[in-house]
């Protein structure tokens, strides 16, 4: 299992990296940059951190992708 970046869980949670960084320095952890991998604890930490941004992300459904027209022979 691949360890989260900071800036896909900010992305999860509708928040800024930055606002991230900041819980996250806040809560204790050491985390350098919003591309810097995380454990999962500190990962769940930082749900914990934004309960009502993790229950919106959560009821949200999953974007649609996207169609893409066929190339052209």
């Amino acid at each position: 299992m691949a360890l989260p970046r900071v800036y896909d869980i900010a992305k999860e949670l509708g928040i800024d990296s930055k606002v991230a960084l900041a819980k996250l320095a806040e809560l204790g952890e050491f985390v350098k940059s919003g591309s810097s991998t995380i454990a999962p604890p500190v990962a769940k930490k930082l749900r914990d951190a934004f309960p009502q941004q993790a229950a919106a992300a959560a009821a949200a459904p999953a974007p649609a992708a996207k169609a893409t027209a066929a190339p052209k022979a």
